[in-house]
């Protein structure tokens, strides 16, 4: 969950992802379907469908454990060789080097060099020569703390940090301006049909590989064409939803329907009931849409 979001965004969606599933076993049974559901709003949601296949795979080669052994470990979905080192100094307690962005910040400091004029090759074997083997747990979680919140991207607290008399950057990090920078997001249109009865939702399970990928969104507008005799318009929300690095523009118009209809499609849909809606993996700006209807 922390791959690419802060950790007071995380906070919630985590304590509630470990109370519903509190061990492997739980999670093992739950479909991707109920993970995206729980991961809904959180984005980013290939980490959701990572964790999906991962569980799938410890069922069926680890009879239902976790791994212990790196290379098992790193043959996981979504895990790369960091996450695969973490794992194993934290859970395990066995030395094994870590190299997030945190961590490469840290270690270009101490040695006062540039991280664009590091090699990959040459920070893995810095952060190799680190690991503290009598303490591993410790200094693994020191170090991504240290550059989460002391030796910062921006206005690092030298005064503070324990490391300050062996970093030949200390005190030498120019302080900088909070401004934030203007970005151009690219801007995506998107134009849907929201189709209500008084007691269920016409949505579709997104099986393309674009943007909300197996999350449950409504049909496109042109889908609806063929039915507008059963349809009756009630509202037309325009809206913007910012992610990361785009920016959604969305259309969408909301259909009553006085009963539930079958279409002619390949796609997977469901009529889904009011009451069922968190039971599935949705987008954010869908789902608050529909807490709205």
């Amino acid at each position: 969950m922390l791959q690419q979001t802060q950790v007071k965004t995380v906070i919630p969606y985590f304590n509630a992802f470990i109370k519903k599933y509190p061990t492997l076993q739980k999670l093992s049974l739950a479909t991707e379907d109920e993970i995206l559901a729980s991961w809904s709003g959180l984005g980013f949601y290939r980490r959701a469908k990572n964790i999906f296949a991962a569980k799938e795979l410890i069922k069926k080669n680890h009879d239902n454990k976790f791994p212990s052994q790196f290379d098992s470990i790193i043959e996981l979905p979504g895990i790369g060789r960091s996450t695969a080192g973490a794992l194993m100094s934290l859970a395990f307690l066995v030395p094994q080097p870590i190299l997030d962005g945190n961590v490469k910040r840290v270690i270009s400091r101490l040695i006062r060099k540039n991280i664009a004029a590091l090699k990959e090759k040459d920070l893995w074997e810095l952060s190799t020569k680190l690991v503290n083997s009598e303490d591993c747990f410790s200094y693994t979680q020191g170090i991504m703390d240290l550059g989460a919140t002391v030796c910062t991207k921006a206005n690092p607290t030298c005064n503070t940090c324990p490391l300050n008399e062996s970093c030949l950057s200390a005190f030498k990090v120019p302080q900088q301006v909070n401004v934030k920078k203007t970005k151009n997001k690219k801007i995506i249109l998107m134009s849907f049909a929201l189709v209500q009865t008084k007691k269920s939702l016409l949505l579709r399970k997104n099986d393309t590989e674009s943007i909300w990928s197996s999350l449950w969104i409504p049909f496109e507008n042109s889908k609806m064409q063929s039915h507008a005799n059963k349809l009756e318009l009630t509202r037309n929300e325009k809206f913007r939803h910012e992610l990361t690095h785009r920016s959604l523009d969305l259309e969408v118009n909301i259909y009553f329907s006085s009963k539930e209809f079958k279409l002619d499609t390949n796609q997977k849909y469901e009529w889904i009931k009011k009451d069922r809606i968190e039971d599935y993996g949705m987008p954010k700006p869908i789902t608050k849409l529909i807490q709205q209807l």
